[in-house]
């Protein structure tokens, strides 16, 4: 046996469809496309969701919702993750500058200071948003 007697067994190979090759090919004139119209033409692929005319679904559905790009987002910082942070760190004094150092808040996070918790230490605070419980409770050690 050698390279030039091997040959796929018969029926296994096909030639392909020679389309637009002429008249003699059986398939030239409108190359199986029928006659014309929109699918003989070329470039004539539907476009996805086309409905024949009619209003397709995507245009007849209703839109909802809204993305809101000036939307603010708050983290939350309790008492007792403050506490943790004035331990760690030994500080007296948190602003938005430290926190975003620290890396709890990222850019474009708002802080917000909630009242669960305790805290022992006197400290001042820099922080816009802080709850009522909050506040008081740090009011109260720093009197002290």
């Amino acid at each position: 046996m050698y390279l030039h007697n091997l040959h796929p067994p018969f029926g296994s190979t096909k030639n392909r469809k020679r389309i637009g090759r002429g008249p003699g090919s059986g398939r030239g004139g409108t190359s199986t496309r029928g006659h014309n119209g929109y699918k003989s033409r070329s470039g004539s692929p539907r476009k996805i969701g086309f409905e024949g005319g009619q209003m397709p679904l995507q245009k007849r559905i209703p839109k909802y919702g809204f993305k809101n790009f000036n939307k603010k987002e708050y983290v939350i910082i309790n008492l007792d993750k403050l506490q943790k942070i004035i331990d760690k760190f030994k500080v007296n004094k948190i602003d938005i500058e430290f926190l975003h150092k620290i890396g709890i808040i990222k850019n474009k996070q708002v802080p917000k200071i909630l009242g669960r918790g305790n805290i022992n230490h006197k400290i001042n605070i820099d922080i816009d948003h802080i709850s009522k419980s909050a506040l008081s409770k740090i009011e109260k050690i720093n009197s002290v």
